[in-house]
């Protein structure tokens, strides 16, 4: 069992950056699949980025290329999200989540991912 929990959310404006964290509990945490998620009002959960166990291996949905980077600390059971060049359409509430799924493309999806934390608001203002 992994309690995941995120935080680093706030307001910034269009071109700032943020970095989201992700405080993982459990033993098990180094050998899961990474991802975060976001969900805009009015709108379905989307994938934003995956890590393997690793730390090498990554996967990011198209709109937040070469603007974000995941990134994962194994020793402090911490995963991040740096995001960088923020655009108002960022603004969502972002979700860490776990899976005990080996890393692969199919990890984009929500449903593979078993853990999830409570989420943190990111808004991006014009």
């Amino acid at each position: 069992q992994v309690k995941l929990v995120e935080s680093g959310g706030g307001l910034v404006q269009t071109g700032g950056s943020l970095r989201l964290s992700c405080a993982a509990s459990g033993r098990t945490f180094s050998s899961y699949t990474m991802g975060w998620f976001r969900q805009a009002p009015g709108k379905e959960r989307e994938f934003v980025a995956a890590i393997d166990w690793t730390n090498v291996n990554t996967l990011y949905t198209d709109s937040v290329k070469g603007r974000f980077t995941i990134s994962r600390d194994n020793a402090k059971n911490l995963v991040y999200l740096q995001m960088n060049n923020l655009k108002p359409e960022d603004t969502a509430v972002y979700f860490c989540a776990g899976a005990t799924a080996p890393f692969s493309p199919a990890r984009s999806m929500a449903v593979s991912y078993q853990f999830w934390g409570q989420g943190t608001q990111v808004t991006v203002s014009s």
